[in-house]
């Protein structure tokens, strides 16, 4: 499961958003598809396929990168992680996980048709 802040969970859902980058010590799997959510324990948004991961320092982020975190600049993005995490530290050591939004999935019809 992968969840996003709400306003973030919207430019995944749109494609906007293909990269994200976490503190968290728990390391999503590349070729795995997750579920997104905006909070625990609500049905899933939609689902992404990992395709990349990578550690790097947060101060190493480029203009390209803040675009596929679906910011418009970097300055635009560090304020939006200072904002989620208390501060921008550019020495911080973050996992960056590139991902694809996954289609919906269709469900087959579970009616068996009678004949007549």
């Amino acid at each position: 499961m992968a969840i996003f802040k709400r306003e973030l969970l919207q430019l995944v859902l749109t494609g906007k958003k293909t990269q994200t980058r976490r503190t968290h010590l728990h390391r999503w799997k590349v070729g795995r598809i997750y579920a997104v959510r905006d909070q625990w324990f609500t049905k899933p948004k939609g689902h992404i396929l990992v395709t990349r991961a990578f550690r790097q320092r947060l101060g190493q982020i480029r203009m390209q990168d803040a675009r596929k975190e679906g910011f418009n600049s970097l300055e635009e993005f560090k304020q939006a992680w200072a904002r989620i995490y208390g501060a921008w530290d550019p020495e911080q050591l973050v996992t960056v996980y590139e991902f694809r939004l996954q289609p919906p999935t269709r469900r087959l019809s579970t009616t068996v048709p009678t004949s007549k």
